[in-house]
């Protein structure tokens, strides 16, 4: 009976590090064939990074790239490797893999299915392959796709059917929360229609908005899951065709999340030259959770706590915050901005005179704590994490060049009612209260005038999140949304997200985790006089 072992190489790589990936392949190839492995293969654009967006346009990005392929093949022995890279051919450029053997590129596959949805862009720079291609490892025929040739049936990649034993998937696909399950329910049927196993080798790390959860997989020809590689984290599977390999438990809901916020904080801050992050603590439940994500992936010695509070904020707030600090061993840091908000109102007086104090007075607060953190940031060099969540941005109840005011914005695309589930997980994963009890109970609010609560302006949250999910995440228009919710409510909100789109596009970037998240996955005209 016929048998290879299979090396599945899942990697973190860094967008425009060609250098940098190239040494993480070739470690990956020597550690494959120290474990004896036949044929390694590694992620899509393994050698560029994923997605490589307009790098692709410049010449020299390509040439260096191709270059790294022809460098990799030379110093491979024995073993096959499939690596992704850029292709060019007559001037035209392919999402590609390229087959090494006998230390030479043999062969190059050109991805058939380009996607073009969601946050994928791939034929505004690829065009498609027209051909499948197999090869021999071990007296065994082994078909090549890449990523979303593998979610989609095509008419080019049917020649494989019944025609091979295993296919080799080098993917890129995108985290969002529970995808993993959707995506072993498409490999579980592909593997039946082409009745052969599949080696899955996904990307792991972050990359801008986008987290690559890894979960590399093996199936067999009936589609059963014979190996898993570890969520959110670089890993190998050794998978000997015939056996079965390694298993793991993967995530809770929540923990799953919380691993995908942590592992794009970590990789967006540091593969961007930073060390240290700043975080605003206003005693409230977002900037509670952003500090633990932010000691999570960085260390707590590299996060620093700023408490800056005004006329307007409670003892309550200042106590939670210092309990907070005092729980993850930061010393919390207080800057009051009494002084500055007393003169920024007086310098204005004049000007606002005869007018009553407003929203005005209530932003100013807050870009005054904006432009305390970027100070911090300029002084010590660390990147400012800001503190909206997905509720917040999406009705515009944030203050432009204040508390939207930094570098990422880690939890952005998490709804409110997710933060609450996120700080109570938390608690029970750390064994204590890490996040004090009253922080979580307490209700939420701005605390930037007198009695201030987000009820008063907002839906309670679990209506608002459901209202989101519909429009935004689901694009149900008002009309099919009628006797769902209270009329006069569903269209103040829709009103709500529809006119902060201005403000939704000069946010920082924040790490995606739901479907559909804004930015990338939702391009909406600021200038937009459509309503339905």
């Amino acid at each position: 009976m016929k048998k290879i072992r299979f090396c599945a190489a899942q990697l973190n790589t860094t967008v425009g590090d060609i250098r940098g990936n190239t040494l993480k392949v070739l470690r990956a190839v020597k550690h494959a064939q120290d474990k004896k492995a036949d044929m390694i293969i590694l992620p899509e654009l393994a050698l560029t990074g994923y997605p490589p967006e307009d790098l692709l346009l410049k010449s020299e990005f390509v040439s260096d790239n191709m270059a790294a392929a022809r460098k990799i093949a030379k110093k491979t022995g024995k073993i096959t490797a499939v690596l992704g890279f850029v292709n060019r051919h007559r001037g035209r450029l392919y999402n590609s893999a390229a087959v090494i053997q006998n230390k030479k590129i043999k062969s190059v596959y050109n991805k058939v299915n380009l996607p073009n949805y969601g946050v994928f862009d791939e034929k505004r720079y690829f065009e498609p392959g027209k051909k499948p291609l197999i090869i021999s490892c071990g007296g065994m025929k082994i078909g090549i796709t890449i990523c979303e040739d593998i979610w989609q049936k095509n008419r080019i990649l049917d020649a494989m059917k019944s025609g091979v034993d295993y296919i080799a998937n080098l993917s890129a696909s995108p985290y969002h929360a529970g995808k993993w399950r959707q995506r072993f329910g498409v490999l579980r049927s592909m593997s039946r229609y082409y009745r052969a196993g599949i080696v899955y080798v996904n990307l792991t790390g972050g990359q801008d908005e986008l987290v690559f959860d890894g979960h590399s997989v093996v199936t067999d020809k009936k589609g059963g899951i014979t190996a898993e590689a570890a969520q959110f984290k670089e890993d190998y599977i050794f998978y000997d065709t015939g056996s079965r390999g390694k298993r793991i438990k993967p995530l809770g809901p929540v923990k799953e999340v919380f691993s995908a916020l942590t592992s794009g904080t970590r990789d967006y801050v540091l593969k961007n030259g930073f060390k240290k992050a700043v975080v605003a603590l206003s005693g409230g439940i977002d900037s509670a959770l952003v500090s633990v994500i932010a000691a999570e992936a960085l260390g707590r010695e590299n996060v620093d706590l700023i408490f800056m509070p005004s006329r307007f904020s409670s003892k309550t707030s200042f106590l939670d915050a210092e309990k907070l600090s005092s729980n993850m061993g930061i010393k919390l840091k207080v800057v009051s901005i009494e002084k500055a908000a007393a003169l920024y109102n007086s310098m204005l007086a004049g000007f606002f005179k005869g007018r009553k104090s407003d929203i005005t007075e209530e932003n100013l607060q807050a870009r005054i704590r904006g432009n305390i953190v970027m100070a911090f940031s300029n002084k010590f060099g660390s990147i400012v994490l800001t503190t909206g969540n997905k509720s917040e941005m999406s009705t515009g109840y944030a203050t432009l060049y204040g508390d939207m005011a930094g570098g990422l914005a880690v939890i952005k695309d998490v709804p409110k009612t997710m933060v609450f589930k996120l700080a109570r997980g938390i608690n029970e994963w750390k064994g204590f209260d890490l996040i004090p009890k009253s922080i979580i109970k307490k209700p939420p609010s701005a605390e930037l005038k007198p009695g201030q609560k987000d009820s008063d302006t907002l839906p309670p949250y679990n209506i608002l999140d459901a209202i989101i999910e519909d429009y935004v995440e689901k694009d149900r228009p008002a009309a099919r949304l009628k006797g769902r919710y209270k009329a006069a409510l569903l269209k103040k909100t829709i009103r709500m997200i529809d006119l902060s789109e201005y403000k939704r596009r000069q946010a920082p970037p924040g790490i995606k985790i739901t479907p559909k998240a804004f930015g990338r996955d939702r391009r909406m005209p600021v200038t937009n006089k459509y309503r339905d």
